[in-house]
């Protein structure tokens, strides 16, 4: 088969690569779409991040959907030729947190596109069979392929105790604010207020969740009272806005990467009492996540601003600095 690997920061190579073998409990899935991720964006900039470091060529890409081409010896054969949308990682399932239903934090996780895993920048890949999760043909390949990143935005929202009735606050119009403003409206919510610097973002988001978008260069958002704020931006300033945002036990919740440390008004929050937590990854979203884009409460398609082929892989992670962008989608059949 053929894969984009990233052999170097800024450095992505289209070679040929082995079909993976499969576990007697694993599908082998031919990729029909897969999503750039700000993730797979950094590593290609950066080589790492965090304590998670390139050191080997890797291949890129988390956020997919396919068809399954084969099983291994202990899966069902009908399984063969179902429409899939891939939860791209693999936990031990025996483990402290497997067994408590936390297996997002299982210390052992193999996660696509994390080093050294590699991940869907490449024409098939294989997957235990209960991870990969049948989609109807009302969803299309874009949609079951960014199932991943709403996946973040329900277990955010989960996390956030977003429920009928909620306040939301979200700091970040890119394409996790947008998810994160359809999920809490699906959860809910009867306000969902939107932040970002860009006018068309902000644009966008008022057409796709939001019930109010404002410009932190001008609106404050201090004393909003908000029952919850979600950050997608990793930016120290908007994370101590937010939290000021917060009305007395509500919730603050920290979806975006930034710098390793943000000072943060910690009397604020002892004050207020104020749950503050981060999402790492998400654990049993995936039926959820069909769902609501099955139902129409969330459209991700709308998201897609950009399509390339497999061997176009590089562009698709440069392009999202360009003006109008939000999400590229590789095709690694093409």
């Amino acid at each position: 088969m053929n894969a984009a690997v990233l052999n170097a920061p800024h450095e992505i190579a289209f070679e040929p690569a082995a079909v993976p073998t499969l576990d007697a409990d694993q599908v082998l899935v031919r990729v029909s779409a897969v999503g750039v991720c700000g993730s797979d964006v950094h590593y290609y900039e950066h080589g790492r991040i965090g304590p998670y470091v390139v050191k080997d060529p890797l291949v890129l890409g988390h956020e997919l959907s396919g068809r399954i081409e084969d099983v291994g010896s202990a899966i069902n054969q009908n399984r063969i030729g179902s429409r899939v949308a891939v939860e791209p990682q693999r936990a031990c399932r025996v483990c402290e947190q497997c067994k408590a239903g936390r297996y997002n934090l299982c210390p052992h996780m193999e996660f696509f596109a994390t080093p050294p895993i590699n991940g869907a920048f490449a024409e098939f890949v294989a997957i235990q069979s209960d991870f990969a999760h049948d989609i109807p043909d009302t969803v299309s390949d874009e949609a079951a392929a960014l199932l991943e990143p709403l996946s973040v935005g329900i277990w955010a929202c989960k996390r956030a105790e977003v429920g009928p009735g909620s306040r939301v606050l979200i700091a970040g119009a890119g394409p996790i604010g947008v998810i994160l403003a359809q999920t809490a409206k699906s959860f809910g919510a009867s306000e969902v207020i939107v932040t970002d610097i860009d006018a068309a973002r902000r644009a966008f988001a008022a057409e796709h969740g939001a019930s109010r978008v404002l410009d932190p260069t001008v609106d404050a958002v201090d004393g909003l009272e908000v029952d919850a704020f979600i950050d997608a931006t990793g930016v120290a300033s908007a994370v101590r806005a937010g939290i000021r945002a917060v009305k007395p036990a509500g919730r603050v919740i920290l979806v975006g990467l930034g710098t390793d440390d943000v000072e943060l008004p910690v009397s604020f929050i002892q004050n207020r009492e104020i749950w503050l937590s981060g999402v790492f990854r998400y654990a049993n979203t995936w039926p959820l996540a069909i769902e609501l884009v099955n139902s129409g409460r969330v459209d991700l398609d709308v998201l897609v601003t950009a399509r390339f082929a497999l061997a176009d892989a590089e562009r698709a992670l440069t392009i999202g600095r360009e003006a109008g962008q939000l999400k590229a989608i590789v095709y690694p059949g093409q």
